[in-house]
This record gives C-alpha cells, sequence and structure tokens, in this order.
C-alpha cells in the first residue's frame, strides 16, 4: 500500500524542495509530462531531482497500470487496474468527466448483492494508488468529478481516503463538490468529514428505510437505524452546502415495494437530499434481479410526487455485465476470459 507520503518522501530525498515537490505531484496527477510548461525542466528543478525523475516517474506508473478496458454503449468504460504487488481493483471512466475510483481490494462490509463483498477484504488501497487511478484515467479522457464509490467501503480506509480528497482537492485541481465520497454510514463519517480542509459532498447507501432488511442486505455494516443515518448525513449536507446523495440499488420484489416508497417520503421529504434510484446490476449465481425500466421509472415518478427529489440512474457498464466487482471476479477466476468481446486487453 502506497501512500502520498511515501511519494514525497521520496522526492524531497532527491532533492525537491515543497514547491518542487507540488510541482511533480501536480504533473503525475494530470497525466502530463514532466517537461509540461513554459520553463524549461533545468531551470526550475535541482539537478539532484532531475537525475531521480525517470526512476521515480516510472514509479508513479507502476502505481497503477492498466489491464483492460470494457467501453460500455453509455458513454462509460470500466478499467481493470494493476496495483504495484499485483492485485486489481476497478475504475469506471462516466460519461461527462466522471470517474469512480476504488479505495479497497475486496470489502468487508459484505453487501449481499453484490460481487466485491463476496470475497471479503483483501488489502486496502494506498491514497497515492487512488490517485494514481485518477491520473491513469486522465490519460485516456479528461476527469472534472472524482466519485469513491468502486471496491471497498471508503469509511474502512479513512485516513487513506481523506488524504487522497485532500491532494485531489488541491494539487489535483477537482472541484470540491465534484468529490464524493460514498459510505454504508460509520459514525466516524460524520466526525471526520467536517475537520478536513477539502469537505467533499456525501453519498449514502441505504438500500432500504427498514432496519431488519438493512442487516439483512448489508450484514457487517454498522447498525444504526436508517433514519438515523440519514438525519446525520442531512446535518453534513447543510454544514457542506452539498446535497446529500441517497444511493438506492433497486432489487425487484424487495426494496420496490409499497412499503419502502412510504419509509422513504418519510425520511427524505424536506432533506437536503437527492435520492438516486439504481436499477440492480445483475450477478450472476445471486439471487437479485433487477426490475424493468418501465417499473424503476414509475417507482420514481411516485417518489417525485410524494416531494421526494428522485433520479432514475443507469448503473454504468450493464451491457458489458460490468458491476461493481465482477470484472476483477471474471479475471481471477479465468484471466483470458476477464473481458468482455468490446474490451481491449493491454500487455
Amino acid at each position: 500500500m502506497t501512500s502520498l507520503i511515501l511519494l514525497r518522501e521520496r522526492l524531497r530525498a532527491a532533492g525537491a524542495g515543497p514547491t518542487h515537490e507540488r510541482r511533480v505531484l501536480r504533473l503525475w496527477s494530470h497525466a502530463l509530462p514532466q517537461d509540461s510548461g513554459p520553463r524549461a525542466i533545468g531551470s526550475f528543478l535541482p539537478k539532484s531531482l532531475i537525475e531521480a525523475l525517470p526512476a521515480i516517474t516510472a514509479g508513479f506508473a507502476s502505481l497503477a497500470q492498466l489491464v483492460s478496458r470494457h467501453p460500455a454503449e453509455d458513454g462509460s468504460e470500466r478499467l481493470l487496474v494493476r496495483l504495484p504487488d499485483g492485485q486489481t481493483c476497478e475504475s469506471v471512466l462516466l460519461p461527462r468527466g466522471g470517474l469512480c475510483v476504488s479505495t479497497q481490494v475486496g470489502c468487508a462490509v459484505g453487501c449481499r448483492f453484490c460481487m466485491t463483498g463476496r470475497e471479503g477484504l483483501l488489502r486496502q488501497i494506498g491514497s497515492a494508488e487512488i490517485v494514481a487511478q485518477v491520473a491513469l484515467a486522465r490519460s485516456l479522457r479528461p476527469v472534472r468529478k472524482v466519485v469513491f464509490m468502486g471496491m471497498g467501503e471508503p469509511a474502512h480506509n479513512l485516513a487513506s481516503v481523506m488524504d487522497a480528497i485532500e491532494f485531489l482537492g488541491t494539487v489535483g485541481n477537482i472541484g470540491h463538490k465534484e468529490l464524493v465520497f460514498s459510505t454504508v454510514g460509520d459514525e466516524r463519517v460524520f466526525e471526520r468529514l467536517p475537520r478536513g480542509p477539502v469537505k467533499p459532498a456525501l453519498a449514502l447507501s441505504l438500500h432500504t428505510t427498514r432496519a431488519d432488511l438493512r442487516a439483512e442486505l448489508l450484514p457487517r455494516a454498522p447498525r444504526i437505524a436508517p433514519d438515523e443515518l440519514v438525519a446525520a448525513s442531512d446535518r453534513y449536507a447543510r454544514e457542506s452546502g452539498y446535497p446529500l446523495q441517497v444511493q438506492w440499488t433497486l432489487l425487484e420484489g424487495i426494496n420496490d415495494t409499497d412499503e419502502e416508497v412510504e419509509g422513504l417520503v418519510r425520511l427524505l421529504h424536506g432533506r437536503h437530499a437527492v435520492l438516486n434510484l439504481i436499477p440492480y446490476n445483475t450477478v450472476p449465481d445471486l439471487p437479485y434481479r433487477r426490475p424493468s425500466w418501465e417499473q424503476a421509472a414509475e417507482l420514481a415518478r411516485r417518489l417525485h410526487r410524494s416531494g421526494v427529489l428522485t433520479k432514475l440512474r443507469r448503473s454504468a457498464g450493464q451491457d458489458v455485465e460490468g458491476g461493481c466487482g465482477q470484472l476483477r471476479a471474471r479475471a481471477v477466476r479465468q484471466p483470458h476470459l476477464g473481458r468482455s468481446p468490446e474490451s481491449r486487453v493491454l500487455p
């Protein structure tokens, strides 16, 4: 696990001062060559740092290497990414300049409907490896928004994720409201996020308004009642000024019921929040199913008419079976089959 602190220590050991360090890290995070800019590199950087730059930039490149690309019809593109120790994670290029990054290899929450949760937590992803996913994505297309909604639970890797957020919101030139911290709910999140110099938007993975069903669907999430989670999230949203994004994976016959509609109206009416309905991205061998688009659209209309700001989302990559964790699972299980027919595998 490689941290941004370690990268800074390497730069300082090579003779970098604070300004040199910031320049090198800025160019790396923007996927730009180190000789970019109007000033000649030799007139700005110390000789010892110039001599060390080839090895340093090679180290940057090793933090997140592209294994395969999986374009989808909706304009998104799922990336299978190799980390320095050979483990893989997933990033998703989203339409309109968005990027979804992973914060862990695997996940300890064990959501019943998620492929990532089936393998448990394998390791944390360091802050430098998180930023490296952004640098890799920027080598492919512009990135103006970063959401921490890929593999893993960001609250379980809080220090690394907050370091990456602070870096991306400053050196990385991402607007603070365009950095979105997603969580199933953890008291540490509500304590830590308000204290940071960069305060990201918050997304709460709620999925049900029933405490008993939430305990079943998210077996190792903190046992905080849904109404308490929403209230704490709403307080942070009002403090930061960015609307709370409530994530709701639609599971046919499970959380698309009249009871859940009533619960959502009770919890979200009058809140500084938007509800994102995301039809389930079907995973083979799991019993959950995605409702039809017509069913999902009618549910969104009902909620909207009841005073809940609701958006019906299309889960990125459904046509290439690219639900979170599926690319990694296929690659681990059958390396030569770890891609869709439309994908490209990189050496």
